[in-house]
This record gives C-alpha cells, structure tokens and sequence, in this order.
C-alpha cells in the first residue's frame, strides 16, 4: 500500500466529513453533526489562513485518517480533528503517529512550542496514544506538549 500524508484543502472537505463523522457519531456515539463543525466545511480559512493546517493520511489515495493544526499566537496551537479509520489504526501502518510526527515538525517550523489537545472523554485511545507520544495532561483536560526539542 502507499502510503502519504500531505497537507488538503477545501477540494477534500467532502472527504473528511464522510471520514470524521462516522467515527465520530458511531463508533464513539458522540452526539455532534456537520452543523456543529462548521470548520469542516471550509479548511483553508480555519485551519491554514491563521498559520495551521490540515493534513490527511492516505493510503492508496484513499483518505483514511486526518489531523489539524489551529495557530492560536503566542507560539501556541491546538490539535484538532485526529482521526484515523479503525481499520487502518495501529503500529504496524502507523498513521496517527505519522500524523501527529508531521504536525509536530510543522509546529517546530513555525515557532509554535506548546501544543494543546481538547477532546472528549468518549475518546479514550486518543488520550491513551497521545500520552504515549510524550504529550502530559493536564488539570484543565488537555494535553500540552512542553518540549520543543522532542522528536
């Protein structure tokens, strides 16, 4: 399989919403629609206007996992929209991984050193494999990457 990751635009909103959503309202029973994530709909001035981006996984060309970065100043950004479809998860194709490696040298690049992660507690392997990534929780329910030196 071939396997990419690379920086998409709003050609590929369709996409992510058919990716996201189900993952989202099935597989976690998170009661949140298209409507509630107007992002989705536009990428570009969400997410790469103010200095972020948006990247998908894919295998084979198919959009199979995604991850996104809102700048938010002061050399802060929040992750957002990390998803990989459930058949593709794991270390041995290891895509959240690239995902997440890949938003970590954005973020170095562009002088952002502390990362947050605001997610649901429905969620629980992305808290699990954001702490295995050396991301640490904190009080306020998020994760705050304090080193700009790691990998």
């Amino acid at each position: 399989m071939k396997q990419e990751i690379r920086l998409i635009y709003n050609d590929a909103c369709q996409q992510v919403i058919d990716l996201i959503l189900p993952i989202q309202q099935i597989e976690f029973n998170v009661p949140v629609t298209v409507e509630d994530q107007p992002d989705l709909r536009d990428l570009e001035r969400n997410y790469h206007q103010g200095g972020g981006g948006f990247w998908g996984a894919f295998l084979d060309g198919e959009l199979v996992g995604t991850i996104a970065l809102i700048n938010t100043g002061h050399h802060a950004g929040a992750i957002r929209k990390m998803f990989v479809k459930k058949e593709f998860r794991g270390k041995e194709l290891g895509l959240a991984q690239a995902l997440l490696e890949t938003l970590l040298a954005y973020s170095r690049q562009a002088g952002i050193t502390d990362l947050y992660l605001g997610t649901v507690e429905q969620l629980k392997a992305a808290l699990r494999f954001t702490s295995a990534m050396g991301l640490c929780r904190s009080p306020q329910q998020i994760y705050r990457h304090i080193s700009p030196e790691w990998p």
